[in-house]
């Protein structure tokens, strides 16, 4: 045989297996595992981030909450045009704070033209809107 050393043996020779310290190379994928589960925590606790469940979530709120911020205008240009509105907003103003939104959607006002039935989420902003002008 041309050289006296195992093949298993060279290998191990040439890669350097035999140098590795086996308890760093522990050590330091423990440390990272932590650190991942560290900044996971601080990530989401602090810094914000989401599941993509919940971002689309969000994403839906605020994208009804525009649209109900938009509509409640017309409603309340609904209202303007009412020739009873003096009358009526009082009367708006009488009912608690829980049947205002249900005052508005029989009167009408939070139908949006083109539409069948009244927006629950128009109605109550456009309540809101009511109260500060009036």
């Amino acid at each position: 045989p041309v050289c006296s050393v195992p093949y298993i043996e060279r290998i191990v020779m040439a890669i350097g297996i035999e140098k590795l310290n086996w308890e760093k190379i522990k050590s330091f994928f423990w440390n990272a595992i932590v650190g991942a589960i560290l900044i996971s925590i601080v990530g989401f606790s602090w810094w914000g981030w989401v599941l993509e469940s919940t971002a689309q979530l969000e994403a839906t709120q605020s994208a009804e909450k525009s649209v109900n911020d938009r509509l409640a205008k017309i409603c309340v240009y609904q209202f303007g045009k009412d020739p009873e509105k003096d009358l009526k907003l009082k009367e708006l103003k009488g009912r608690s704070s829980w049947n205002r939104g249900d005052y508005l959607k029989n009167q009408g006002w939070a139908t949006m033209p083109g539409e069948e039935e009244p927006d629950h989420g128009v109605a109550e902003k456009c309540v809101e809107l009511l109260m500060e002008i009036s």
